[in-house]
């Protein structure tokens, strides 16, 4: 059937990450069984623009979001896409569909205070967890890596004569980063603790308390939870620290094509995302210094 070999597509040729192709899956399968609720339609790829157009009334009118609706939706133009590909249909249904219209969201980072605020906070604590938990700060902050390049992580990894780590990134790219002295220090004293309890996990950098390779939510949990303590912002999560690694770096005058090579985008227009806030510092800048105004 076109849609497993659609998802053997994305797994084997595109290399998407498994939480991808699971997204894509959920997309799809939500979509086939809107078609045989509503149109006793089987097969999606038999479907029509009118019957595509049904769907997202439901979902908007489910209290989906526009920007969750278009997610949605270009997963199934994928699909087609890769249906015409392998010539099992000729149209794109979707081909003319335009995008439904998202309020743009700016995402405040954390202040350099509030940074600093959190690493003196762990710094506090020199248990296992605690001497962890700041190296997974400290290393967010200091690369402003990915939370999935941060858990794929390898001693082999880490070279410290070189002081560099080497990151997997999205589609298998690979980029080498440097890394300040420190953080160098706060990652050797991880090592040490790692090894001086006998953690079983030899291959994985990052380990929980029960000596496990960590995943996801544990890093989203150990970042949320102390930047809760010092931060009033409503999202505190490990792409708001990449987030904040992007935006200091602009405001300190970074080149913007250096910074896309260490956030590893394959496009400058994904690192224009991050040059906002530094506009808006320009602009404060300009309100409260231009004679003009202060008249």
């Amino acid at each position: 059937m076109p849609f497993f070999k659609f998802i053997d597509y994305l797994t084997f040729e595109k290399n998407y990450s498994d939480h991808t192709v699971k997204s894509y899956r959920s997309d799809l399968s939500s979509f086939a069984d809107f078609c045989k609720e509503e149109y006793r339609v089987i097969e999606i790829d038999r479907v029509n623009y009118s019957q595509i157009r049904s769907w997202i009334v439901m979902l908007s009118e489910s209290g989906i979001s526009n920007r969750s609706i278009n997610r949605k939706i270009s997963s199934l133009n994928t699909y087609f896409k890769f249906l015409i590909k392998i010539k099992e249909i000729q149209v794109n249904p979707l081909a003319k569909h335009k995008a439904l219209k998202v309020a743009k969201k700016i995402q405040v980072p954390f202040s350099d205070k509030e940074m600093e605020q959190v690493i003196n906070l762990i710094s506090e604590d020199d248990s296992f967890s605690g001497i962890r938990n700041r190296a997974i700060v400290e290393l967010f902050y200091a690369t402003g890596i990915r939370r999935s390049e941060l858990i794929a992580l390898k001693h082999k990894d880490i070279d410290y004569s070189k002081k560099t780590i080497k990151v997997l990134g999205k589609r298998n790219k690979e980029r080498i980063l440097p890394l300040i002295n420190s953080v160098l220090e706060t990652l050797q004293k991880y090592e040490r603790e790692k090894r001086e309890m006998g953690a079983k996990e030899k291959e994985y950098f990052f380990i929980t308390n029960k000596g496990l390779k960590i995943y996801e939510t544990f890093v989203y949990r150990v970042i949320n939870s102390y930047f809760g303590m010092v931060s009033t912002k409503v999202k505190k999560s490990p792409h708001m620290i990449r987030h904040s690694f992007a935006t200091h770096l602009l405001n300190q005058g970074a080149d913007l094509n250096a910074l896309k090579e260490l956030l590893g985008h394959s496009s400058l227009a994904a690192t224009e995302v991050y040059t906002h806030n530094d506009i808006q510092q320009l602009k404060n800048v300009y309100t409260n210094s231009h004679p003009r105004n202060k008249n």
